[in-house]
């Protein structure tokens, strides 16, 4: 029998083994779609592969980047701490420079009145004190911050320094000044506040030049407004001349002069005391009462006797 007559002309005969399968066009059309399809996953499977490959580099490549960048931001950052040292330490030395050379000048301009003896010495630590007690009150809190109170621990030495400009006549007088005397001795404040204000205009952001200005006008106001040189009242005198005006006062009665004995820190604490609302600040003198014991410590340590 001829195969024209086993099988359609149309069929094709696939030998498998033994075995004949007969496969019709459209079965003949799903293998070869089939076998396309399993070469595309060949080579979708070989891309994918090499894509694999392609990614583990570029990963390999980030993570050596990634870690030289590491390297290198550790490198910045040591190198930036370094350097903040630096400059810290560089500030340090030159604030103590200019603290020192500041109480050198204060010290020269002083060295006119023998009987001053360690007064800037007391002067500046009695305003530490002051301020520091001052600070841990709620309405004083924002302004007389550690900045404040390092300016004001600073400019305190240079209160006085318009007494270059008053003659040695009336500045050493032993005894009561005239009228006239007592007049010219009271430009002090004036002149000391002039000269701070020429150091001020070519150096404005210095905040303890302002303080220095600060005090060496306003520490003779009186809170009642009986001061000079403005006759200031209140609040309107400015917070560092209020508290120069008390602790200046302080070690006045506590020092011996040649018109008065030494006081005792419980007389000066009741003359302090007599004076407040009307020479001095109330809540300065309240923040002083907190403290005495400090403000006679500090006078006993550097005692002009030792």
């Amino acid at each position: 029998m001829s195969s024209e007559l086993l099988f359609n002309k149309e069929e094709d005969v696939i030998r498998n083994g033994e075995a004949l399968l007969l496969v019709t066009p459209d079965q003949k059309t799903l293998l070869e779609a089939h076998a396309r399809m399993v070469e595309d996953y060949k080579k979708l499977f070989s891309q994918t592969k090499r894509l694999v490959r392609m990614n583990d580099r570029h990963e390999a490549e980030l993570s050596k980047k990634n870690k030289a960048e590491i390297v290198l931001r550790r490198q910045i950052e040591e190198y930036n701490l370094h350097l903040e040292q630096r400059v810290k330490k560089q500030v340090g030395i030159i604030t103590q420079a200019q603290t020192e050379t500041i109480f050198a000048l204060s010290k020269l301009a002083e060295s006119r009145d023998p009987e001053t003896g360690a007064h800037l010495e007391r002067i500046r630590e009695y305003c530490k004190l002051l301020a520091s007690a001052l600070s841990k009150h709620s309405q004083y809190s924002r302004t007389v911050n550690n900045d404040y109170i390092e300016n004001l621990y600073i400019a305190s030495p240079l209160h006085d320094i318009g007494k270059v400009s008053i003659p040695d006549h009336i500045l050493l007088k032993p005894g009561r000044h005239t009228d006239e005397e007592f007049a010219i001795m009271k430009t002090h404040a004036v002149r000391g506040a002039e000269t701070l204000r020429a150091v001020h205009q070519n150096n404005g952001n210095n905040s303890f030049v302002q303080i220095g200005i600060e005090i060496a006008e306003s520490h003779h106001e009186k809170w009642d407004g009986s001061g000079y040189p403005y006759g200031l009242k209140g609040n309107a005198i400015p917070l560092s001349g209020r508290i120069l005006a008390l602790v200046d006062v302080y070690d006045a009665l506590r020092s011996k002069r040649c018109y008065k004995e030494s006081f005792s820190h419980e007389k000066s604490r009741a003359i302090i005391q007599e004076g407040e609302g009307k020479h001095f600040d109330p809540d300065i003198v309240s923040c002083f009462l907190e403290i005495e014991n400090d403000f006679d410590a500090t006078w006993k340590n550097l005692s002009d006797d030792e």
